[in-house]
């Protein structure tokens, strides 16, 4: 399974089509969103694909917004994360949360998402891998990064 990572759109739809064609070319099977998205309009973008994501700190989705979420076959999140796909257990995160800190700390998923920094990132503590794709936008180059669960190879993209 390969992960294509993004964070921080801030409402940017045609941002998210370049980044799902980059994607999509080297082999992403599903999809993770840290947050920032900016509305629905850019949600829409992952309608007929596996995708989760999470709510972040300029967010603001409205009650409304769930059936519409979920009419395009899509999870709502109720927080942050903690999947587990090809026996791997996933933290997603905006990173901004409380419950942020504590998980990097814990260090109990095999692997550790968030954005809001607009910063890629990849390290590890103990066994658990964190990554940030960096963002978006408000970025002078705009990146998103794809995770390859079997391999645990990672890769930065560059989105033009």
């Amino acid at each position: 399974m390969r992960l294509g990572i993004l964070s921080d759109p801030h409402g940017n739809a045609a941002m998210v089509r370049r980044s799902l064609a980059l994607l999509d070319a080297r082999g992403a099977d599903a999809f993770i969103v840290c947050g920032d998205i900016g509305g629905l309009h850019v949600l829409e973008e992952f309608v007929g694909r596996r995708c989760w994501f999470v709510w972040g700190n300029t967010d603001s989705p409205e009650p409304t917004w769930r059936a519409q979420v979920e009419s395009m076959g899509l999870p709502w999140p109720d927080g942050p994360l903690d999947l587990r796909i090809e026996s791997k257990r996933i933290g997603v995160f905006h990173g901004n949360e409380k419950r942020f800190a504590e998980a990097y700390k814990q260090a109990g998923f095999d692997y550790l998402l968030f954005g809001h920094t607009h910063r890629p990132h990849d390290s590890r503590a103990g066994d658990m891998r964190i990554v940030n794709p960096g963002a978006l936008q408000r970025v002078r180059v705009p990146t998103v990064a794809l995770l390859d669960l079997k391999t645990d190879d990672l890769e930065f993209i560059e989105v033009t």
